[in-house]
């Protein structure tokens, strides 16, 4: 079992680069079976006006170019923050063996009621191991910051 804590390490890297271009700090790296990172991305919503642009769609398609192929089995995503149903529903048809993640979110995150029917019977067919919580400090700490940030702009 690959260092969790290790890797989240990589992902809050990430997420720092997001905080430093005005994006939501959100980091994501994927380790391969061996583990070995075969790709890091961090959020680009902003810069690229899509929603699609999240961390983690980001780093998978990354490790699916890398691969050469679409099925990331074996593979672990590390993000900083609980994935959206979106992004929880990508990692689950990745085939990953396992998502790690760090702070929760009461907003878009997946264990929200309308998105939990689907991932959890998903989840449950295809295997998928989630991890919360590692590295949530720093992971919540940073987003924190960032919003406290935001908002004192604003104020001007």
């Amino acid at each position: 079992m690959p260092d969790h804590n290790y890797f989240m390490q990589y992902a809050l890297q990430q997420a720092q680069k997001a905080y430093q271009k005005n994006e939501i700090p959100i980091g994501a790296v994927v380790v391969d079976g061996d583990g070995k990172i075969i790709s890091r991305a961090y959020n680009r919503v902003e810069k690229e006006h899509s929603q699609a642009c999240h961390a983690e769609v980001l780093a998978l398609a990354k490790a699916g170019k890398r691969l050469t192929n679409w099925r990331l089995t074996d593979c672990w995503l590390y993000v900083t923050l609980e994935p959206c149903g979106m992004c929880m529903c990508l990692a689950i048809l990745s085939r990953l063996k396992g998502v790690v993640y760090g702070a929760t979110s009461p907003v878009f995150g997946h264990q929200l009621d309308k998105y939990r029917p689907f991932w959890v019977n998903q989840s449950e067919k295809f295997d998928i191991t989630l991890l919360p919580g590692i590295g949530a400090q720093e992971s919540a700490d940073m987003l924190k910051r960032f919003f406290h940030n935001q908002r004192e702009k604003s104020r001007g």
